[in-house]
């Protein structure tokens, strides 16, 4: 296997024993392509295959990690997105099963798909300026990942806030809240994230991976199958994505809705 992840997008970069994806699309603020998603995976394969690699650090570019997927729908020029299906091409799943550690340094914009990449690694680091939200139901997506995950790392009840909701919130709150373990001055983000790489690198690998699996059993269930028939049949998916790409609310929003509540 090539270092080549089939996107210009991703720029993967070997720096000894730890090699780096970069995510790198600053004309879309990085938002992720069908083939930088499955760019992602191949990266996490890549690591695994090679015995001159031993972990992986991914990241973003300028003030952004990863918005998440480009709801545009588009593919780049240079992109070599193969046939497929959705599900094979998402990197979740390798990147939490991953046997090489694989870090995500999460250096500013982090949300949706994004997070999910920084919540399946095995340690994100995130920058001071980093912030975070979860947006799927903002577009009408039943996002399975998010359902099976999110408890697991936050609690129900932060869970239901972060998901329903879909507010934002910042490095400190995530930290606070353990959807992630480390926050440093941005200046240090990628010094943070080697040491973390380090780190993992002093368990013993066979130990470490069994681990892994007992810890990764705490997430629930992933339906796919109820996702993606709410993607294929469901109109609120499709008005969504019309009502971010027109810049306007969705249809499903009150247009009563009070700005305040009453005085209690």
């Amino acid at each position: 296997m090539s270092d080549d992840l089939g996107t210009p997008h991703l720029r993967f970069e070997r720096q000894g024993s730890i090699a780096w994806c970069l995510i790198d699309r600053p004309s879309a603020r990085n938002a992720l392509t069908p083939a930088m998603y499955y760019g992602l995976k191949r990266a996490v394969e890549l690591v695994n295959a090679d015995p001159e690699l031993a972990a992986l650090i991914i990241t973003g570019s300028g003030d952004v990690f990863a918005p998440g997927g480009d709801l545009g729908g588009r593919t780049d020029e240079g992109e070599a997105f193969p046939p497929v299906s959705g599900q094979d091409v998402l990197p979740f799943l390798a990147i939490r099963d991953s046997y090489a550690p694989v870090v995500a340094a999460v250096n500013g914009i982090c949300q949706a798909g994004g997070l999910l990449v920084a919540m399946m690694a095995d340690i994100a680091v995130a920058s001071e300026r980093a912030t975070f939200r979860v947006p799927e139901l903002l577009r009408g997506i039943p996002d399975a990942t998010y359902a099976a995950a999110l408890p697991a790392h936050v609690g129900m009840a932060m869970a239901k806030d972060l998901l329903l909701s879909a507010r934002s919130f910042d490095a400190a709150e995530a930290q606070r809240i353990g959807l992630l373990s480390r926050v440093v001055p941005h200046d240090r983000l990628g010094d943070a994230a080697v040491e973390a790489a380090r780190q993992l690198l002093r368990s013993a690998p066979a130990a470490r991976a069994q681990v892994k699996r007992m810890l990764n059993e705490r997430y629930g269930r992933v339906d796919y199958q109820t996702m993606f028939w709410a993607l294929e049949h469901s109109p609120e998916p499709r008005e969504g994505m019309r009502a971010f790409m027109e810049k306007r609310p969705p249809a499903w929003i009150p247009a009563d809705v009070p700005p305040a509540g009453p005085r209690i």
